[in-house]
């Protein structure tokens, strides 16, 4: 049984491939060849006319990555860094990022979002928006501006992670696309400004012109659907219309969601302490990093934490399909979501504990939801200030980008 699913899980993933290359060169999207070509054509007659090297670092300019420019910034990198590399297969950019995103109302997507489907909840400044798995699985970064703030929402479908990021860096604009290859079991993305080379963990640049840098993190989270619809009744969702033709609902990474199989196009060597696969909730505060078994807060429902430098809180809510599982991801087998709060508000620490579908804090005795907002109580109208660094992964992952993490152990 364990062979055919990874049989169906390599074709998948090969079947993925090939029609991605295919149609990266066939001119089924905004980023096409021409483009391509242009861009490499513009670069090289710049080189030519300063007798120098290629320089990347034109802050105003969107240049697409060729696989010789992707090739002479990975010649560049350090060895520890290049031992950490996978090569995935597609070129750069053929997972194609969606650049110009259009969105529907709740209503609308209603039509062809199941209750169950995991989305990514971003919020900024008091708007909210939902951008589904089943879109994001086949471009893997959406280039956005939330609120005139530019933010990048990310997700690694063969770690199950997902991070947004603010896309400036300084005074300057950065958009994002795929490298096609992996650094440490996740993606490795690059900005088409100065052609640098970003870790999907923590958002860090790992070379190029802007090395060393570190893009500002947004706080967001895998949810149901249904929870952000009934939470946000004026949040909008990423549009189905891409201008690229994918197999939107459908998961090209059949059985993938197994916790005992080995991860796929990973190198490096697999924490044993538990299945590479096991999810887990991670989060990093004032660099202390931790991770939680999402089988235990599941049991819980709610974690209370102050072993950090700041005490945080972990809700769990039932209902989310995984993405990762099933043929069709409305189908996928039930994981649950979960986000994570700073505990403190106006200058109390609150504990907190599960009352039914909803969370109770034990001072006040108010009432929150899911999304760390108070509904009712002394406290309505309160809000919780999300951990920016919090994501649900794969136990391998982590432990490769934070092997000293802490673990959580239920009392």
């Amino acid at each position: 049984m364990k062979k055919r699913a990874r049989l169906t899980l390599l074709s998948g993933i090969l079947i993925l491939i090939v029609i991605l290359v295919i149609n990266q060169f066939s001119g089924q999207s905004d980023n096409s060849t021409l483009d391509v070509v242009q861009n490499e054509e513009e670069s090289m007659e710049m080189s030519e006319s300063t007798g120098e090297e290629e320089n990347y670092n034109l802050f105003d300019d969107q240049t697409f990555m060729t696989t010789e420019h992707l090739d002479n910034r990975l010649e560049a990198l350090s060895s520890n860094i290049v031992d950490r590399l996978q090569k995935g297969g597609p070129p750069p950019d053929g997972i194609p990022s969606i650049d110009q995103p259009s969105f529907v109302d709740l209503a609308e997507a209603d039509q062809w979002l199941e209750e169950n489907e995991p989305v990514i909840w971003v919020e900024v400044n008091g708007k909210a928006r939902a951008y589904p798995l089943q879109i994001l699985m086949w471009h893997e970064i959406v280039n956005d501006t939330i609120n005139d703030v530019p933010i990048s929402i990310t997700f690694c479908p063969l770690c199950n992670s997902s991070f947004s990021f603010k896309r400036d860096v300084g005074d300057h604009l950065l958009d994002f696309g795929t490298t096609g290859y992996l650094y440490e079991g996740a993606m490795l993305m690059y900005d088409r400004q100065t052609q640098s080379l970003w870790a999907h963990f923590g958002g860090e640049a790992l070379g190029g012109p802007l090395k060393g840098e570190r893009l500002e993190l947004v706080p967001s989270s895998i949810v149901a659907w249904r929870e952000f619809k009934e939470t946000y009744p004026d949040g909008l969702v990423l549009s189905k219309d891409t201008s690229f033709e994918r197999n939107y609902g459908q998961n090209p990474y059949v059985g993938y969601d197994q916790a005992d199989e080995p991860p796929f196009l990973f190198s490096g060597e697999i924490d044993g302490s538990f299945a590479p696969k096991e999810r887990i909730v991670a989060v990093e505060v004032a660099d202390q990093a931790k991770s939680y078994l999402t089988e235990t807060l599941s049991e819980k429902g709610v974690i209370n934490d102050s072993e950090l430098a700041e005490d945080i809180v972990l809700f769990f809510k039932e209902g989310t399909a995984s993405g990762l599982d099933d043929a069709s991801i409305a189908s996928g087998k039930e994981v649950g979501s979960s986000n994570v709060f700073f505990s403190e508000v106006d200058g109390e620490t609150l504990e907190f504990y599960k009352d039914g579908e909803s969370f109770k804090d034990s001072q006040t005795e108010s009432t929150w939801n899911f999304f760390g907002e108070a509904t009712s109580g002394p406290l309505e109208g309160e809000k919780l200030t999300p951990v920016p660094f919090k994501l649900d992964t794969f136990w391998f992952a982590w432990a490769a980008y934070e092997p000293d993490t802490l673990l959580y152990v239920a009392e």
